[in-house]
This record gives structure tokens, C-alpha cells and sequence, in this order.
């Protein structure tokens, strides 16, 4: 399986209005025929420049249209041969990301890369010959590391990420809507960024608070010479990520500053993923640490053809965020992916379709063919009927005719005589109705032989509603409209070997030192060294400026690092001690008052990335029950015991009455 790195190009936007309030001068410059980028230190003016060299380089006066014309084209073409294919800016917050991929209505030529694919697609789908097309649409977004259906009926439901060893990593319960046209993808986008989070910022008052994915999924089925069914799957995700922050700029507070923290997260998890696949020591790749990285993972280092837009800002009061943008994305031009096309896929829905089309069609086409034979043996039956009446009835008016002047002549006087019978119009109302009948008869004959049972009737709308979920081949015929969409495929092509002879151009010119050239004087062979010393002065000096920056920028790094990691020991610390001080109050009988045994069982789920603890529980301590002693019988007194008894009580209730001490 051949490899393909990365398709990477930058974009700069012209200055805005805050920037231009601010005095801020244009720091940044490029080379669009070399597809090179040029960022000067706003702080060492006497350095020369960093230069980037990318696959494209788009500066404040290209459009939008140019830049998908040279290069979004060939990746979408590809996704309508069966290629997976992603679109995704990257870049600080206000630099012109979602203008580049949702653009502007007016003008036409500003329209994103997201309503220019639509167009594409459906253009490829229409000029497409003997293949059918399943054409469906999803969107969601990643708003604080929860993602969101943007087209579900509860845009505010948390969708849970899975991962199937066949499908790869999904969005379980995510919403597909069936696509017919341009018209309807379109409305499909503007429904979703109607319910995507935006909100303001110093710096962009639009400025979007998620990570949003468009996914257009498409399943091919063709018909080779052979009559052989062959079907491809392909998908295409249109990405338009947040941007990321600082503080100190935007001024977020409160929520907005929730959401910053956690757009700056994935984006530097989305960092860490690149610098892990290019950097060729590292065996683990950290695409579980964040949701973006692992909806992005086919994509970086897997089954697709992907180009990333690096969006910047021209102000020098954007120079860092700028060369951090720049620097991400010459490593992410180093990434290599093993693009293939999706052949015969376990679960393609148009295989289904496909498959049911063709019952119904038999159960159709036999249906109909038994159906018009009895239809055809009954029409037969009543014109031999027909016939036969018409054979009897000519012998009758024959046989009539014969003696109708004889019979005419015998009651015309009796007519004369009587008077006229309001039953003669009757006769011909009623052979008027016979023969109505008769007619009637036929019509209902014809009509039996067209029309269809209820069953076929059913069969017949499912057939209809299932081939108008496939489209494709529309305008096959469509000279005009193949010729352009040829001359487009062919213009990207150009232009590809156009800057692919350029940078070929500019590695000799920076490598003609080796090579050993013939003067035809010493002046001239000084002259040229001269020139070629100055060249690899600049580049030396430009090398040790970058190592500078690099130095400083690792320490920069390092002091935030440190930072972090000091706030999380204070964070850890208080947490600690909070713990120590609740932990006395909770009752001796409830699990958490072992809060050891409560760590060894809690589990880390890698799928919601959080701890599974145990339920509290309250355990009551219940002493076992006592059994009950037998009670001792009271002794029984004799006869003569009680009588004694009665007589000292007696003496002594007399002693009572007449003792001079109880009188007293």
C-alpha cells in the first residue's frame, strides 16, 4: 500500500479592523509560486526571516475558490472514487478558519470549502455513467469534550464515542440524513451552525466555542463490463476547528474561559498526536487523549487523504501564535498515510438497497406477467362473446327486414287509430342503457387489463422510494457540463506539477554548491562564491536564530509546565485535606469510610475517560437474635402452709388495729 504525506497549505487573511485601530504592522509574507511562507521577528528586525515551504500559499488577495480549485479538488474527486478524504483549518482563534470553510455568500468567489465540496460532489455524482450513488450527511461538534448531533431532535444530548474493530472509532446514536442535492446539503449546514456554540471574544465577535465535523458519507455502486456489482464506501469530513486562545487577549471570563481551557486541551492533544507520528522513536501515539484526536485518528496516520489549512493572522501582535501555527503545520506535512479505496464494505446500506431493489422488481415484473395473462385470456373470452352477439344479432335484423313492409303495412292502421305509448322513448332509453352497458362492460374489461392490485400497488411505492434514496448519472449525456468538469480535473493537475517543478527548482538552486562548475576566470569564479558565501551565511544564520528561538521557546514551555504541575499539587493538596476532615463525618457503617478499599475497586474506562466508583451503600449491623429461657414454675403451696399463712396474717392485721403505737 503506497504512503502519501500530508497535504498542508497556510493562508493569511488581510488585516481587520481591530488590528488596524491597534497600528499593527504586517509581519508575515509569501511566495505563492514556491508554495513558501515568510514570518519576520517584529523584535530583531536585522534577522532574516523564517521561511516555511508548504504545498500552497495563499496570501490576503487569493479567494477561496482558487485555493479549492488547485488544491481541495483533487481530494474530493478522490472521495468520489472511494477514498476517505479530510479538510481541516487549523489556527489561533480570529485568524480565518471558519471563513475559510463556510465562507460568505457574497462574493461568490469567497464561498467556503464546505458549499464548494457539496457542488463537487453532486457534480461528480450527475456525470457519473453506470454507477449509483447513496449520498448521506452528518454533523456534530465537540463543545467542552462533550460531543453534540447539531441535526438530532435534542442538540444538547451528551453522544458517547465507541470503537468497532471493523468500522473503527463512531458516534453512537449520530443522526444520517440521505442527501439528494446541493440544496439540501446546504440547508443541512446552515441548521447545524444554527445550533452550533458561538459566542464573544475580544478577539472575533463570532468566534466559534467548538470543534464542529461535517461528514458527508457516500457508497458507490458500479456495473463492470462483465456485469459484475462492485460497491466502495468512502467518507469526507470537513473539520472547522476552534481556535486557540490566550487570555491575556481574548479577555474570556467565566464560561468562555471554560471553554477556552478546554479548546486549548484538545488542540495541544491534537499537537502531541502530530509530533508523535512524525517523530519516528515514538511507539505510542496519544490519540485517546482527547475526543477531537480520536474522530481525527484515521485521518493523521491511517486510510485517508487529508489536507490541513493553516490559517494566520499578518498583525506582529500575533507573531507567536503565528509561528506556533506555522511550526505545527510543517510537522503535520511530514505525516504519512496509506490512502486505499474502500472496496465491498460489510455494512454499506446501498448493498441493501441494491438487493431489495431487485426483489421487488421480480416480485413486480412476475406479478405483472401473470396478471396480463389472465387479463389477455378474459379481454379474448368477451370479444368471442362480442362476436357471437354480433353473428345473432344480424340474422335477427336480416330476418326482419324480410317482412318488415308486410308487418308495417298490417299495423299501421292500428297505430293510427290508437294512441301514442310513452313507453317507445323508454325502449330507447333502455337500449340506450343495454348498450351503455355493454360499453361499460368493455371500459371496465380495458380497465382490468391496467390497472394494478393493492399488493403490486405497494410493491410498486417501495421500488419508487428506494431508487429515489440512490442518485447519480443524471447528466451523463451532459456534454457541457463533463467537458468542465474535465477542464477542472485537469487545471488541479497543472497546477500540482506547477509547484512540484518549483520546489524542484529551488532544492537545486540550494544545492548547486556541490556541484563543480567551470570559470572562465578567476573574477568570475570569486563573484560567484562570493554570492554562493552570502546564500549560506543567511541560512547559518537563520539556523542559529531558530535554535535561539527554539531554546527559548523550550523554555517558555518548561516554566508553564512547572506552573501547572505546582497549581495541581495545591489543587491535589486541598482535596486532600478536605477529604481528611469529611471522612471522619461519614458513618462507620457505609462503605466510603474505607476509602482504600473504595480505590482498589474503582476502574478507569478509556471509552468515557473517567473513574467507575462504587455505589455508596450502607451496611446496618444486626446482632443475631437471643433464643427465649424457659420461665421457672412457680412452686405450689400445701394446704397446711396456706392456713398458716392466713393465721399470721391475721395476727398481724389485729396486732395493727389495737397496738397503742399505730393509734398514736
Amino acid at each position: 500500500m503506497a504512503s502519501e504525506a500530508v497535504k498542508v497549505i497556510v493562508r493569511c487573511r488581510p488585516m481587520n479592523e481591530r488590528e488596524k485601530a491597534l497600528g499593527c504592522k504586517a509581519v508575515v509574507s509569501m511566495e505563492s509560486a514556491r508554495g513558501q511562507c515568510f514570518l519576520q521577528n517584529p523584535a530583531a528586525t536585522g534577522e532574516p526571516p523564517k521561511q516555511f515551504t508548504f504545498d500552497g500559499a495563499y496570501y490576503q488577495e487569493h479567494s477561496t475558490e482558487q485555493i479549492y480549485n488547485e488544491i481541495a479538488y483533487p481530494l474530493v474527486e478522490g472521495v468520489t472514487e472511494g477514498y476517505n478524504g479530510t479538510i481541516f483549518a487549523y489556527g489561533q482563534t480570529g485568524s480565518g478558519k471558519s471563513f475559510t470553510m463556510q465562507g460568505v455568500v457574497d462574493p461568490s468567489i469567497q464561498k467556503g470549502i464546505i458549499p464548494r465540496a457539496f457542488e463537487h460532489i453532486f457534480e461528480s455524482v450527475q456525470c457519473a455513467e453506470n454507477a449509483k450513488f447513496l449520498v448521506r450527511a452528518s454533523y456534530l461538534e465537540i463543545y467542552n469534550e462533550d460531543i453534540r448531533d447539531l441535526l438530532g431532535a435534542d442538540t444538547k444530548q451528551k453522544l458517547e464515542l465507541k470503537e468497532h474493530p471493523e468500522k473503527g472509532v463512531y458516534v453512537k446514536g449520530l443522526s444520517l440524513h440521505t442527501v439528494h442535492s446541493v440544496v439540501q446539503c446546504e440547508q443541512i449546514m446552515e441548521t447545524g451552525w444554527r445550533n452550533r456554540a458561538v459566542g464573544y471574544t475580544l478577539m472575533n465577535k463570532d468566534s466559534s466555542r467548538s470543534h464542529s465535523i461535517f461528514t458527508v458519507h457516500m457508497e458507490i455502486y458500479t456495473v463492470d463490463e462483465q456485469g459484475q456489482d462492485h460497491l466502495r464506501a468512502a467518507k469526507l469530513n470537513l473539520v472547522d476547528l476552534a481556535g486557540s486562545e490566550r487570555q491575556s487577549k481574548t479577555g474570556a471570563t467565566g464560561e468562555r474561559l471554560k471553554e477556552a481551557t478546554k479548546i486549548n486541551l484538545s488542540l495541544s492533544a491534537l499537537g502531541n498526536v502530530i509530533s508523535a507520528l512524525v517523530d519516528g522513536r515514538c511507539k505510542h501515539i496519544p490519540y485517546r487523549d482527547s475526543k477531537l484526536t480520536r474522530l481525527l485518528q484515521d485521518s493523521l496516520g491511517g486510510n485517508t487523504k487529508t489536507l490541513m489549512v493553516a490559517c494566520l493572522s499578518p498583525a506582529d501582535n500575533n507573531y507567536d501564535e503565528s509561528l506556533s501555527t506555522l511550526r505545527y503545520a510543517n510537522r503535520a506535512k511530514n505525516i504519512k498515510n496509506k490512502p486505499c479505496i474502500n472496496e465491498d464494505p460489510k455494512d454499506a446500506l446501498l448493498r441493501e438497497y441494491q438487493k431489495e431493489i431487485k426483489k421487488l422488481k421480480a416480485i413486480l415484473a412476475e406479478q405483472m406477467s401473470v396478471h396480463n395473462l389472465s387479463g389477455r385470456r378474459a379481454l379474448s373470452g368477451s370479444r368471442d362473446v362480442l362476436s357471437l352477439t354480433e353473428k345473432c344479432v344480424g340474422k335477427v335484423v336480416l330476418h326482419l327486414s324480410r317482412y318488415s313492409h308486410c308487418i308495417f303495412s298490417e299495423l299501421q292502421p292500428l297505430v293510427s287509430s290508437c294512441p301514442q305509448d310513452p313507453t317507445a322513448s323508454r325502449t330507447v332509453q333502455d337500449t340506450g342503457g343495454i348498450s351503455g352497458g355493454t360499453a361499460g362492460a368493455e371500459v371496465a374489461v380495458t380497465a382490468e387489463g391496467i390497472s394494478l392490485p393493492a399488493d403490486q400497488q405497494q410493491v410498486l411505492a417501495r421500488l419508487q422510494m428506494l431508487e429515489q434514496q440512490v442518485v447519480g448519472g443524471e447528466q451523463a449525456k451532459n456534454k457541457d457540463l463533463k467537458e468542465k468538469h474535465k477542464r477542472r480535473k485537469k487545471y488541479a493537475d497543472e497546477r500540482r506539477m506547477q509547484l512540484v517543478t518549483a520546489l524542484q527548482q529551488s532544492n537545486e538552486d540550494s544545492s548547486e554548491w556541490v556541484l563543480l562548475n567551470v570559470y572562465d576566470s578567476i573574477q568570475e569564479e570569486v563573484r560567484a562564491k562570493s554570492k554562493l558565501l552570502e546564500k549560506m551565511q543567511k541560512k547559518l544564520q537563520a539556523a542559529e536564530t531558530e535554535i535561539k528561538d527554539l531554546q527559548s521557546e523550550f523554555e517558555l514551555e518548561k516554566i508553564d509546565y512547572l506552573s501547572t504541575i505546582r497549581r495541581l499539587e495545591r489543587d491535589l493538596m486541598l482535596f486532600q485535606q478536605l477529604l481528611d476532615q469529611v471522612q471522619s463525618l461519614v458513618r462507620r457503617d457505609c462503605n466510603y469510610s474505607n476509602l482504600e478499599k473504595i480505590k482498589r475497586e474503582s476502574v478507569w474506562d478509556e471509552e468515557t475517560s473517567c473513574w467507575k466508583i462504587p455505589q455508596p451503600l450502607i451496611q446496618k449491623t444486626r446482632l443475631p437474635a437471643v433464643p427465649a429461657l424457659p420461665q421457672p414454675k412457680p412452686a405450689q403451696k400445701s394446704p397446711s402452709a396456706e392456713s398458716q399463712e392466713r393465721t399470721v396474717w391475721c395476727y398481724f392485721t389485729l396486732f395493727y388495729q389495737f397496738c397503742p403505737i399505730s393509734k398514736q
